[in-house]
């Protein structure tokens, strides 16, 4: 090779790392503050699929009528999320997890999948603590501000602009869902595989049924002085909500105003999370 060319060469090398590092830069402003709602994105290869959901307002909470309602699920209040936020497209899968313990992160805790599978089966046996402990590895990994769900930006997503007991509409349905008498293959069986079901209308899989999802909030009884912004709600009792209901629930119990708690610690065959990020 000439000394002509390889000067060109070196030169179209250092252009296409300067465009290539130019488009990184754009991408990554971008995902910062610039994507629309319903756009989707990831932080790396090993991170869950975020899709933005847009601010807005709600009905929170189950009217007095809604069958099969419970009193933790009052009194109905409205509340507004005033700024789009991120959220996992799906529950966290086990292979999600297991690329943070094969990193040194989790705390090295390696679920026990029951004998259903791992890689896209939503990841279960996590505890809210363990769920701690993946946003922290995933945050640093990302140095994005990860988190789970309040339970206010939960049931704003679940429902997605419906305001009724199931984001498809009143009744529990045919094939909607992974609950018991489902109607589906699964029929409350056992978890499977994440996006095995239709979306709601923000783009987001299995809000109800399949696992319960932990969210950040303390349990309280009822909604009686519930922060109105979307804020996790401090204060209250030890447990930690989870919503959503699971695969081994009835159709009353994964409602989208159904809640439940457990303890911070308590790892099981049907708890599992999603997780959400903050945008700039």
């Amino acid at each position: 090779m000439t000394m002509h060319a390889r000067i060109t060469s070196v030169i179209v090398h250092l252009i296409g790392l300067i465009v290539w590092g130019v488009g990184f830069a754009t991408q990554a402003q971008d995902i910062q503050s610039g994507l629309p709602s319903g756009s989707e994105f990831r932080d790396c290869a090993d991170c869950p699929q975020m899709v933005v959901v847009p601010a807005g307002s709600f009905l929170m909470g189950s009217p007095s009528d809604e069958a099969m309602r419970e009193e933790n699920e009052g009194p109905q209040h409205r509340v507004t999320i005033a700024r789009p936020f991120a959220v996992g497209v799906y529950e966290i899968t086990f292979a999600e997890w297991d690329a943070c313990t094969a990193d040194g992160g989790c705390n090295g805790h390696h679920p026990f999948d029951y004998g259903w599978g791992r890689g896209s089966q939503p990841v279960v046996d996590v505890s809210w603590q363990d769920a701690q402990a993946y946003l922290t590895w995933l945050s640093r990994k990302t140095s994005q501000h990860y988190r789970l769900l309040t339970e206010a930006e939960w049931e704003y997503a679940a429902r997605a602009g419906s305001s009724t007991g199931y984001y498809w509409g009143t009744g529990a349905g045919q094939n909607n869902a992974n609950f018991k008498h489902c109607g589906s293959v699964s029929d409350g069986k056992q978890p499977v595989p994440v996006g095995s079901f239709a979306p709601n209308a923000f783009g987001l899989f299995d809000m109800l049924g399949n696992v319960w999802e932990w969210v950040e909030d303390r349990y309280h009884a009822n909604y009686h002085r519930v922060p109105k912004d979307g804020r996790a709600w401090a204060g209250g009792e030890a447990m930690r909500v989870v919503r959503g209901g699971s695969w081994m629930n009835e159709a009353d119990e994964s409602r989208a105003a159904r809640r439940d708690a457990s303890a911070a610690d308590g790892r099981g065959e049907n708890s599992g999370f999603r997780v959400a990020r903050e945008l700039k």
